[in-house]
Parts: C-alpha cells; sequence; structure tokens
C-alpha cells in the first residue's frame, strides 16, 4: 500500500507513542488526522509540543474512544486507519479496571465497527507485551501462550482477539503490531525510564523503586514507529500479529545503573512497596523473537543490543535534562 495516497486517522495522536508516529508521518508529507481525547483546556497532548510549522495544517478531531458515534464521525474519509488509543498504565489498571474494560476493548470494538461499516483498506491495532505474561519460552514469538497477569493485560488481550475476529468474520483488513517495552522523549513518568531519570534530574541518589529483577526488552520509540509505518504499508500483514522489539533484554536494576552511569552519579536504590505489583501479577521476563518483523516488514532496529540501549538511553536522558521538558514532570511523586 502505498500511504501517500491515503487519508491516515491516528487514534491517540496525543500520547506517547501515538505524537512520534503523527510527527513521522508529518514529516513524511502524510495527510493525517490526529484523534486527541477531548478536554476543556482545549490541548492536543504531546502533539503541542510540535513545530508549530509542521502542525499547521494538521487535521484534528477531539473526541473520546468510547464514544462510538465520535468514532464513525473521526473516520470519516479517512482510509488508513492507526489504532493507539488505550490506557496503559499497569498499577492504574489495578485500582479502576472498568475503565480499561471501557477505553481498551470497548474503544477498539468502536474503531472496528466504524472500519468496517466505512470500508477502511488498512487498521493497524496496537497491542502490547505485556499480553504475553512472564514468558514461557524466550525469546517470545508471536505463538507465545496469552498471560493476562493484570487488568490492564486482560483489557489488551481482549481488544487483540476483537481485532484479529473482524478479520475472521468481516474480512476487515486488520494488522496487529505487537510492541515491546517503548522508551524515549515524551514517555510518561509511570514508565520506568522517566522514573529514574527524573529521580535523578530532581536530585535524588537513592532511588525509590519497585521490583529490580524483571527483564524487558526495551525499544526506541524511532523504532516502535518505524514499525507501525511499515505494518500499515505492508499488504501481507493483514490478518498477522507481529513482535516489534529488539531481541534484547535488560533487567530493571542494570537498567537503573546503567542510567546512573550515562548520568555520571552513583545511586542507591530503595524498593518502595506502592511500585512493586502482586507477585503473581509481576511479568518476570519480556524478549522479543523479531523474525516475522524483520522477514515481513522488513524492519530493523536501530537501536538494537546494547550499543543501542546506551545511544538511545543518552538520546532519552539529553531530553529530560532540558528544563522546559523536565518541568512537565513531578520526579519527587509516584506517578500511579
Amino acid at each position: 500500500m502505498d500511504l501517500q495516497k491515503e487519508k491516515i486517522l491516528v487514534t491517540g495522536a496525543d500520547g506517547f507513542i501515538g505524537s512520534h508516529l503523527t510527527e513521522a508521518l508529518l514529516r513524511q508529507g502524510h495527510d493525517v488526522r490526529a484523534f486527541v481525547y477531548y478536554n476543556s483546556f482545549n490541548s492536543w497532548g504531546w502533539l503541542d509540543s510540535l513545530p508549530p510549522e509542521l502542525t499547521a495544517g494538521l487535521d484534528v478531531f477531539a473526541g473520546d474512544i468510547r464514544d462510538p458515534h465520535g468514532v464513525a464521525s473521526a473516520m470519516e474519509g479517512c482510509t488508513v486507519v492507526l489504532h493507539l488509543a488505550a490506557l496503559i498504565a499497569i498499577p492504574y489498571s489495578y485500582h479502576s479496571p472498568a475503565t480499561y474494560v471501557e477505553t481498551n476493548v470497548l474503544g477498539t470494538l468502536n474503531v472496528l465497527q466504524a472500519a468496517r461499516q466505512r470500508g477502511v483498506k488498512k487498521v493497524v491495532h496496537t497491542s502490547t507485551s505485556e499480553v504475553y505474561g512472564t514468558a514461557r519460552h524466550a525469546p517470545i514469538d508471536e505463538d507465545h501462550p496469552l498471560q493476562g497477569q493484570s487488568p490492564y493485560a486482560a483489557s489488551k488481550i481482549g481488544a487483540d482477539q476483537l481485532a484479529l475476529s473482524f478479520h475472521c468474520s468481516f474480512d476487515t483488513p486488520v494488522a496487529v503490531i505487537r510492541p515491546f517495552n517503548t522508551y524515549g522523549p515524551r514517555q510518561s513518568a509511570r514508565a520506568i525510564i522517566p522514573t529514574i531519570i527524573t529521580q535523578i534530574q530532581t536530585g535524588a541518589r537513592t532511588l525509590k523503586l519497585g521490583a529490580l529483577h524483571p527483564t524487558r526488552d526495551l525499544s526506541h520509540v524511532s523504532d516502535t514507529v518505524a514499525g507501525f509505518l511499515a505494518a500499515a504499508a505492508c499488504d501481507e500483514a493483514v490478518g498477522e500479529v507481529i513482535n516489534v522489539g529488539t531481541g534484547h533484554e535488560t533487567s530493571i536494576g542494570a537498567l537503573a545503573a546503567l542510567i546512573a552511569e550515562l548520568m555520571g552519579v552513583e545511586i542507591q536504590i530503595e524498593t518502595e512497596a506502592q511500585r512493586v505489583r502482586p507477585a503473581r501479577s509481576e511479568v518476570m521476563r519480556l524478549l522479543a523473537d523479531t523474525t516475522k518483523a524483520r522477514t515481513l516488514l522488513r524492519h530493523e532496529p536501530r537501536y538494537a543490543g546494547g550499543d543501542g540501549l546506551r545511544r538511545g538511553l543518552a538520546e532519552t536522558i539529553a531530553w529530560f535534562s532540558d528544563t522546559a521538558n523536565l518541568s512537565r514532570y513531578k520526579g519527587h511523586l509516584y506517578n500511579l
């Protein structure tokens, strides 16, 4: 598919990955409609931080992914949908699981129904590596069992299965992209890398963290975005689930030590109870098998391996070190 000929709707365009994806599409000259979460401040989230010359002609739709009428209206005239709108914070899913079902499951249903009704050419639905739970075998390929170890993961499993069911039942042209742990500029402080960086940047040398032994496959946001673009353009991706990661794992403890080294400080780590997941809910190991992404999408991450992680972290630290960016965060508080 030649995306230059299509009108592309990005849901969740105001968020971390969504804003980077929207920015990449705009820089490539695509026709984009950005679906942002309605609010009375008329905020477009992270899209507000993009250069005005880039967003001057951006088509923005403010709505709520839980509203089927609004989703259908936003999709009018669009031929490709990149669906990223979701609640993603795992700790908050323990607190308010119903909102995860409403947003992630019903919101995805709204997208699929509208896409079916409007004859959309392609829907790229966003999954997450959390649906795998703790690895039963590693690296984790797309046939790995799904394990809902948190309400968030369960809601994403439900959304994924809905997306695939629409492909099977109605021939809706759906591809499922399954990013592993994405990081980079603009990420929420509820994620581990911004949590570490912002605590250090605000002067802390004894960091408050959760479990240190779990491992994660950390993917720079630019690599995740490249995976989205490749999946959107690839006709053979329809009906497929595709991991996007690096094939390299790092423990949380080793990650904190590496960030401290790159920031030139010495740290101690204090485990704080409120940051620790319930024992059976903690995902202990995530490591992507990226074979399908390489063979089907021709996707090769630029920030792979230990060297790639160091480069990606250095760039992320530099972004958070800008006082204008750091001022948006509350490094001294636990972000649920």
